[in-house]
């Protein structure tokens, strides 16, 4: 108990700078792709930025395993976070970089209580429009046959791939733009799966709410019915009527 309110402890108190560390590295990744101009320099900075920001996100995973009361069970529960935590170290892409980062915030939102899933899926959203398309201008502006040159072109192509409208007017010709547009393809379906189950929940407690206020209305009138009833008899009984087949209440005479 006490390690999992240490557990609770850590992850409340690095929540919000890990926030601010995404919003860092969503900049120092967009610089350089956005200004083609950004110098030698600039670039080196926001490269210096991705790792140091990456390596808070491991720091932390690594942090929670400490803590963590089953590390074996951490461990299976939270392959995902591994994987993004060892890949850049093996391949130091850039790329790469940035997918394991996103794992890593996407995973570390999840947890916080005072997430709405509303939020977590509005902010999926435009993470991965915002990320995708610069990581398909990367790798697509400088190839010959590709026609994704500007920002304007990745960001349209992204919006319909990630909701499968597919138009064709842009598509990536590069092996690795084609990884991305499969991988935002696949995240694009999730999170509509995710928005469609929630509103189906919704509808589910809405009907369900209704139903369970008719049975207490209908409880309600069965007895107020054998009240009536109990009381006719009572009163049958005291003016000395005998009672024979005591009539069954209707509604409207229940109302009077």
């Amino acid at each position: 108990m006490k390690q999992q309110s240490a557990q609770a402890r850590w992850e409340q108190l690095t929540q919000r700078p890990l926030l601010a560390l995404a919003v860092a590295f969503a900049v120092a990744y967009a610089v350089p792709i956005v200004d083609t101009t950004a110098g030698h320099s600039l670039t080196a900075v926001c490269t210096a930025v991705e790792w140091v920001v990456w390596a808070a996100f491991a720091a932390d995973y690594l942090m929670r395993l400490a803590i963590s009361r089953d590390r074996r069970r951490f461990v299976r529960t939270h392959w995902m976070d591994l994987c993004a935590v060892v890949l850049p170290i093996l391949q130091p892409l850039r790329l790469l970089r940035m997918v394991s980062t996103l794992i890593l915030v996407g995973r570390r939102a999840r947890m916080a209580s005072q997430i709405q899933l509303t939020t977590y899926v509005a902010g999926a959203v435009v993470g991965l429009l915002m990320f995708g398309s610069l990581a398909v201008l990367s790798v697509e502006r400088d190839s010959p046959n590709g026609n994704i040159r500007t920002l304007g072109d990745a960001v349209w192509w992204s919006f319909t791939t990630m909701t499968t409208v597919g138009y064709g007017d842009h598509a990536p010709t590069t092996g690795l733009g084609r990884m991305i547009a499969v991988g935002l393809m696949l995240s694009g379906i999730a999170l509509l799966g995710v928005v469609t189950a929630n509103i189906a929940t919704w509808f589910i407690a809405r009907f369900e709410k209704d139903d369970v206020e008719e049975r207490r209305q209908t409880e309600a009138i069965e007895a107020l019915t054998a009240e009536v009833r109990a009381l006719r008899a009572e009163v049958a009984t005291l003016s000395g009527v005998p009672v024979v087949g005591v009539p069954e209440p209707v509604g409207d005479e229940v109302s009077r």
